[in-house]
């Protein structure tokens, strides 16, 4: 097994990700093996196939991959099981159709606030291609997939400081000073630790967002009030920075080159209201300290 973290599994019918419901093979019939590796494997049905790339796409989306990666990773893998897929992607919602013979199967699945991550989407990218080489059959596919989505590579507080130091940086770049660069990096950490408590609580990306600009910008605006900043400006101007949108502009003008324009659209806007968040948590911050902002 070469996904890391994921150790090989090799459950029963109905044991992986997605449950079989008792009567759904009076409609596709699954009664069929093929030989891989020497041994025989159950072929997956449409249904199964489809329920399967449902989930697979809303994580490797939601991971901040770009159309193109997502589109050739689920053909790949109907293609290695002898069928076609088709997908559209909406703002909210991803529909994606299975067809093999004159059978087909739609599924509609809502896209998620998923943490940029991508380790992630090496790790589901060398999912397909373990399915597609025959190192995995169906059924230990559908099993790894859980934990591929949900094993951490990186370890939480090491990524907090990393960026915090990155966040740092940016001021030095801005050629803000010694203790410039000291606020940025307590204003990051405290921001960047509130962030991961609301997203694991659930909480709207956009409140997020607004939450940790506030919290920020507010401790770098009091240490500049409070007079112990050197470049003040360059403090409360790079406190923020490490909740810029990057990744979603970047993917939206990839998506928009490879002709998925209403992807690249919804990515855009969703990109354009988070700057807002950030503007706003960035202005109440400044205003509660009473710092001029012109």
């Amino acid at each position: 097994m070469l996904i890391r973290g994921c150790p090989k599994v090799s459950l029963g019918y109905g044991q992986g990700f997605f449950a079989e419901p008792a009567d759904a093979g009076n409609r596709y019939n699954r009664e069929r093996f093929h030989t891989m590796n020497g041994q025989h494997h159950i072929i997956p049905d449409v249904r199964e196939t489809c329920l399967f790339l449902s989930e697979y796409a809303v994580q490797l989306f939601g991971s901040g991959c770009t159309c193109i990666r997502l589109e050739k990773n689920m053909k790949r893998i109907a293609a290695s099981l002898g069928m076609s897929v088709e997908f559209s992607i909406l703002p909210r919602h991803i529909h994606i159709t299975v067809s093999q013979g004159t059978t087909d199967f739609t599924s509609v699945v809502g896209i998620r606030d998923l943490p940029i991550s991508y380790s992630r989407i090496t790790d589901l990218s060398r999912l397909s291609w373990q399915i597609a080489d025959g190192k995995l059959d169906f059924e230990e596919a559908r099993a790894v997939l859980p934990r591929v989505c949900n094993c951490s590579c990186v370890n939480p507080w090491m990524l907090t400081t990393l960026v915090s130091i990155a966040n740092a940086s940016f001021c030095r770049l801005f050629n803000g000073g010694p203790l410039a660069m000291a606020v940025v990096f307590i204003a990051t950490f405290a921001g960047f630790l509130l962030k991961r408590l609301l997203l694991s609580r659930h909480i709207d990306m956009r409140v997020t967002v607004f939450l940790c600009a506030f919290l920020s910008s507010l401790i770098a605006s009091g240490a500049s009030v409070s007079g112990i900043v050197d470049t003040p400006d360059i403090a409360v101007a790079t406190s923020v920075l490490y909740l810029v949108p990057g990744i979603p502009f970047i993917n939206s003008f990839c998506d928009l080159i490879d002709r998925h324009y209403l992807c690249a659209f919804g990515r855009a806007m969703n990109a354009a209201v988070l700057l807002c968040c950030l503007s706003l948590g960035l202005c109440a911050g400044m205003a509660l300290m009473h710092l001029d902002m012109f």
